[in-house]
């Protein structure tokens, strides 16, 4: 947990592919801790495609199985499925002329909200932001995007910087933006 707050959570992100990986993964810690589904990361990368969603957008119901039964991966169908129908929906925002990418970070302006946590400040688990996020997600097609996950993928994949201010990493990102 230490390496992957050290060197990937908050950092800000812009790759296609990398914000699938974590919107998939950020799904799949639905009701489970973090350190679980990192654990399982790789399993998770070799099952859907190293996260290349034209790939994974062409799952069939044969292809859902087999990952049902994959035990390096989270093995609950309906976030199995939500991954092969947010691949689908990516290859759709894609076909209209923006990307993943573009879109997630137009939640925030472009640029990563700063948010300055004392070390006793409690932070919230969702944000005007992220219900923005989801609701515009699941108009979308996308599942397992509720405003708790979409906070979560926010703040790992740098579109929130919550870091508290005493962290080396606040700085840092805070440059960035």
């Amino acid at each position: 947990m230490q390496a992957y707050h050290d060197v990937e959570w908050g950092m800000p992100l812009h790759d296609g592919s990398r914000l699938f990986e974590l919107l998939t993964l950020e799904g799949a810690q639905a009701g489970l801790s973090w350190l679980t589904i990192l654990r399982r990361r790789p399993g998770y990368r070799r099952a859907f495609a190293g996260f290349d969603a034209h790939q994974v957008a062409r799952f069939t119901p044969a292809d859902v199985e087999r990952l049902v039964s994959d035990t390096a991966i989270i093995r609950h169908r309906g976030k199995i499925e939500s991954a092969v129908a947010n691949a689908a929906a990516i290859l759709a925002i894609e076909a209209d002329g923006e990307s993943l990418d573009s879109l997630l970070w137009s939640f925030v302006g472009g640029h990563a909200l700063q948010h300055d946590w004392s070390s006793d400040t409690v932070m919230h688990s969702s944000s005007t932001e992220s219900t923005a996020m989801s609701v515009a997600l699941k108009r979308r097609g996308f599942r397992f995007v509720g405003p708790t996950t979409c906070y979560s993928l926010m703040q790992a994949a740098g579109l929130v910087n919550d870091h508290q201010e005493t962290c080396f990493r606040y700085q840092a990102i805070r440059s960035m933006s």
